[in-house]
């Protein structure tokens, strides 16, 4: 062999490996046969070697490459990956695995009132991602020291932290040039925003985060995690605290049941801590507690269309449609148990602008909760409200389901067109013609028990069915604003139970002081117990 043709050889290689390094270190492929942009990669390596050969052959002519028997084989590999490709695509799908799909999750018929309890004002998270941005970014600039420097992560998790939903998004670089200026000292804080009362805080950190999806090279979330587990598929990353506040990612690891490509689900999770780089990897059965988000939502919602949609198999779910049940389209997600909860709708293939039930899937645990309650589309009871404030121009975000005086009702807030909250509103599910607006939460529900009173929804029995009474000497007692509003809060003795109650209800309230016995009429919520009456000593 000539010396010339084995230099040309070798450097031929060294390109097309150098070639195939810059493309992984850019594009992060897993090396896993689940993955298909795996297959595509071996494709491109192939392909990239045939370029290399035609210019050592010094044609373009595929008459003439076709002589070569190195093109052959070149050409033969790639149609074996890509039929291969095709196959296992075709044989993963639904069309020949409904039933698989249709099985991937199991859901359970549960009872609403029981599960969903009246919550007291303080913890109905209202304010959605939007909002949250708008506030966040207002809280930033504020911050001399760090707006020129940094700006928010639009990623704003929602989740519990120490039992209160919130949403938590960190700093990223606020360019390259920044970058470059400031990694070395990582990024110094994340931002956190109460969902109920809208209280924002830049929380500044002991320690930086030095692993982000804002860093360039090595330190890069997605390339720290490919590097240490170069076989994992990684599914939507999310950014959240633990108990202590540490910040960590997240980070869901799919798995496929089904063929080679097919029943996508998560096998695994990887936390990383932000500030050190660590990870932990947990089966998905061992997560901690005080993760929230293993399972993203958009899986979630997949998962149940499959379920819904496959209950009589592919060909129906195509043609005749018999049975055949969708999410609706938008969700929100719901604090309960110290989880959350992805909240939609359910209704008909068809559309036809009403629900035949909702469901709850738990981001945890993938556990799925259907409530068989009628009533109008999400999108419908946002028309209705919108209607009540016509002529503010107020837009509602997308609401919540929550138990209201016992029924099952939409709760929005009503944005002006900056994206502020400016209102309140509270939309029957059964009856969406029963709608009450309010300058706050307090004020809106309110107005809304008037009205399920006054239109026979429910009567004042029903409505006050789920209260209880207590008496008790008061052990402590402290004070709160929450939506410029007053209200006491309670703890009695022998009681772990904290008594909620809204001074502009009960202004006696004032003339009580820790040692005093007091009797309580009240709503039990998750964590604070909402007073509706103040009886005597």
């Amino acid at each position: 062999m000539k010396r010339g043709s084995l230099k040309w050889k070798l450097i031929a290689v060294l390109a097309v490996l150098l070639a195939a390094g810059i493309y992984y270190y850019v594009a992060l492929p897993a090396v896993n046969i689940h993955n298909q942009g795996f297959w595509g990669f071996l494709i491109g390596i192939v392909v990239l070697l045939l370029v290399v050969y035609s210019v050592k052959k010094k044609t373009t002519d595929i008459r003439t490459l076709k002589t070569y028997p190195g093109f052959k084989i070149g050409v033969g590999i790639t149609g074996l990956l890509l039929l291969f490709l095709i196959i296992g695509t075709v044989l993963s799908s639904p069309i020949v695995n409904a039933k698989k799909y249709y099985n991937l999750i199991q859901q359970e018929e549960r009872n609403f009132t029981e599960d969903i309890k009246q919550i007291s004002f303080d913890q109905i998270p209202i304010l959605d991602r939007d909002s949250a941005i708008i506030l966040g970014e207002r809280k930033m600039g504020s911050m001399v020291d760090m707006v020129s420097q940094f700006e928010v992560s639009d990623l704003y998790s929602q989740i519990n932290y120490q039992e209160v939903p919130v949403r938590v998004s960190p700093l990223v670089y606020a360019s390259t040039i920044k970058w470059f200026t400031n990694q070395a000292d990582g990024i110094p804080a994340y931002m956190q925003i109460d969902m109920a009362t809208q209280e924002t805080e830049l929380v500044k950190l002991d320690k930086p985060i030095r692993y982000s999806q804002s860093e360039l090279f090595n330190r890069n979330i997605y390339r720290h995690l490919r590097f240490r587990y170069p076989t994992y598929m990684f599914d939507q990353i999310s950014f959240e605290i633990n108990d202590e506040g540490v910040p960590y990612w997240v980070c869901p690891v799919q798995e496929y049941t089904i063929g080679l490509f097919g029943g996508q689900t998560i096998g695994r999770v990887v936390l990383c801590n932000a500030q050190t780089g660590e990870t932990v990897d947990y089966a998905i059965e061992d997560c901690p507690k005080w993760v929230d988000r293993a399972y993203p939502a958009d899986l979630l919602l997949e998962l149940y269309n499959y379920h819904g949609s496959l209950v009589n198999g592919y060909i129906n779910s195509v043609f005749g449609q018999k049975g055949c049940l969708k999410t609706t389209d938008g969700y929100n997600y719901i604090a309960m148990d110290d989880d959350v909860w992805v909240y939609t709708g359910v209704t008909s293939v068809n559309a036809d602008q009403s629900n035949v039930g909702f469901i709850l899937m738990n981001q945890r645990t993938m556990e799925t909760r259907y409530y068989p309650i009628s009533g109008a589309e999400e999108r419908s009871a946002m028309a209705s409200a919108e209607g009540q404030v016509q002529n503010l121009r107020y837009t509602a975000a997308f609401p919540l389901l929550l138990n209201v005086a016992n029924e099952p009702t939409y709760v929005m807030a009503l944005k002006d067109g900056a994206g502020l909250v400016k209102k309140y509103a509270m939309v029957n599910v059964q009856q969406y013609q029963t709608v009450a607006t309010g300058d706050t939460i307090s004020d809106c529900q309110e107005e809304y028990v008037r009205l399920l009173e006054v239109s026979g929804i429910a009567s004042g029995e029903e409505i006050a069915g789920g209260e209880e009474t207590v008496t008790g000497v008061i052990t402590r007692i402290a004070q709160s604003v929450i939506d410029g509003n007053s209200h006491f809060y309670l703890v009695l003795e022998d009681d772990d139970r904290i008594f909620d109650a809204a001074i502009t209800e009960f202004v006696e309230i004032v003339r009580y002081q820790e040692g005093d016995t007091i009797t309580l009429t009240f709503r039990e919520g998750d964590l604070l117990c909402t007073v509706t009456g103040i009886g005597n000593q």
